[in-house]
């Protein structure tokens, strides 16, 4: 699910709050223009993270641009649901200049998540979140998680998912404050935790593990 110049970095810190413009879903994957003042520093073949996706600019023009979503991207991830009038997260991404203010993010959606539940905590939101087992392994208290693109702390853990407190100011420059019971959310979790299973995991096999 990424595109553009080369393996794109990002840090879950977002940019810009989108609409789609367009979305047209069609058999062979679906075409998607959003309407941002981030376009202006786009460049058709550049990337840029979508609710969390990394996509390649198709096409820019004034302020908006488009892109193409293939088949696996629909099918992995939650954009299939967008709709014209849909306010999406957007990142572009990391320059070797930048500062890392929130985690790793590579734009490589691993699943979706939904979200059973929302409360106030104080001046914060809490969202509760369903993670399947498969990524649910990868979350820790206190670890990092990229929801629809945004790095969160993970706040806690349970049986069914897992939960991020919200701040005020994540909830004026992002979508998740619109966020409710049974929306479908995209989830990656910490790729230095995807590496260390594969390194335990060839540890235990007697595999040759790199020094």
């Amino acid at each position: 699910m990424a595109g553009g110049r080369g393996a794109a970095v990002f840090t879950g810190l977002i940019s810009d709050l989108g609409t789609v413009i367009a979305f047209e879903l069609g058999e062979a994957g679906a075409a998607l223009r959003i309407g941002t003042l981030l376009a202006r520093e786009l460049q058709a073949g550049d990337s840029i993270a979508v609710n969390g996706v990394c996509l390649t600019a198709s096409e820019v023009g004034g302020e908006q641009f488009a892109a193409q979503v293939m088949a696996e991207t629909l099918e992995r991830s939650s954009l299939a649901t967008l709709r014209g009038g849909a306010r999406v997260n957007l990142e572009l991404p990391l320059r070797a200049s930048d500062r890392l203010g929130g985690h790793v993010v590579q734009g490589h959606v691993d699943g979706t998540g939904t979200v059973l539940g929302a409360r106030g905590d104080g001046f914060a939101r809490v969202l509760a979140i369903d993670a399947h087992p498969r990524l649910a392994r990868y979350l820790v208290e206190k670890g990092s998680v990229a929801v629809d693109g945004v790095s969160l702390t993970v706040s806690a853990v349970g049986e069914h998912g897992f939960s991020v407190s919200l701040i005020p100011e994540t909830l004026r420059r992002t979508n998740l404050g619109g966020l409710g019971e049974g929306d479908l959310v995209n989830l990656e979790v910490d790729i230095l935790a995807k590496h260390l299973e594969r390194l335990l995991q060839a540890r235990s096999a007697g595999e040759a593990v790199p020094q």
